[in-house]
C-alpha cells in the first residue's frame, strides 16, 4: 500500500495557557507546549509568549511565515488584552498611546505610538488556572493595547511605566487572526491560503488577493 504523503507545511493557531514555556523542550517543574499540543517534531512556535502570558500563538514549520512575522522590515498589528492593577485613567491611556520610555536590552527605548482602549466591562476571557489573587481594596482595569512592534516583555514594561502593573496578559490577535472561541490548550489547524490571507492579505506564493 502506498504511504500517504504528509503536507509539507502545517499551520495551527493555539491558545497557550498561563505558565507554559513557549517551547517544545521540557524543563523540570515547568510545563511547555509539548504538554498541551501534539504536533510533528518539525513544527515550532512562530514568535513567543512569556511564561506568564497567555493567548494566541501560531505553530508552523513554514520558515517564510516565520520570516514575514518576525523580521523588523515588516509590521503587523498585535492586540493584547491586559488586566492591570488600579483604576486606569485617561492620562495613563494617553501615555501608553503616545509612547513611553522602557528598558530594552539594557538601553532606554521609547515605544512607538499605539492604541490603548479601556474595556467598560469585563471582556470575554477564559478562566485562568490559577486565578488572579482577588484583593477587595485594590481595583483592577482591563485595557486593549494594539501595537505594531514586539520588544521583549514590552506590554508589561509599558503598563508598569504608566503606573499600572500587569496582573494578566492575553494576546488576542495577530493581524487578522484572533483567539475568539479558543480556550487554554485549544488548537485549530488552518490551511495555507487562509492563514496567509488573514495574516498578510496574500497567497502563500506572494500573489495579492486583489489580483
Amino acid at each position: 500500500m502506498e504511504r500517504l504523503k504528509r503536507p509539507v507545511h502545517q499551520y495551527f493557531i493555539v491558545y497557550k495557557p498561563y505558565q507554559a514555556l513557549c517551547q517544545f523542550t521540557s524543563v523540570p517543574d515547568k510545563k511547555c507546549l509539548k504538554d498541551f499540543f501534539d504536533v510533528r517534531n518539525d513544527v515550532y512556535s512562530v514568535g513567543r509568549l512569556d511564561y506568564e502570558s497567555e493567548g494566541l500563538l501560531i505553530l508552523s514549520n513554514d520558515k517564510n511565515i516565520n520570516y514575514r512575522l518576525l523580521h523588523p522590515a515588516f509590521s503587523h498589528k498585535r492586540e493584547y488584552w491586559v488586566q492591570v492593577e488600579g483604576a486606569i485613567d485617561d492620562a495613563a491611556l494617553k501615555k501608553l498611546e503616545n509612547g513611553l520610555e522602557i528598558q530594552v536590552d539594557g538601553k532606554n527605548y521609547k515605544t512607538k505610538k499605539c492604541q490603548a482602549i479601556l474595556f467598560n466591562q469585563l471582556p470575554p476571557v477564559a478562566e485562568r488556572n490559577p486565578p488572579i489573587r482577588f484583593r477587595k481594596q485594590i481595583p483592577t482595569s482591563w485595557i486593549k493595547l494594539i501595537l505594531e512592534e514586539g520588544k521583549n516583555r514590552q506590554v508589561r514594561k509599558m503598563c508598569a511605566a504608566a503606573g499600572f502593573p500587569t496582573l494578566r496578559l492575553i494576546r488576542y490577535r495577530i493581524s487578522g487572526l484572533n483567539a475568539e472561541g479558543l480556550q487554554p490548550g485549544d488548537m485549530l489547524e488552518l490551511d495555507a491560503d487562509k492563514i496567509y490571507r488573514l495574516l498578510f492579505s496574500s497567497m502563500p506564493d506572494g500573489r495579492s488577493l486583489s489580483k
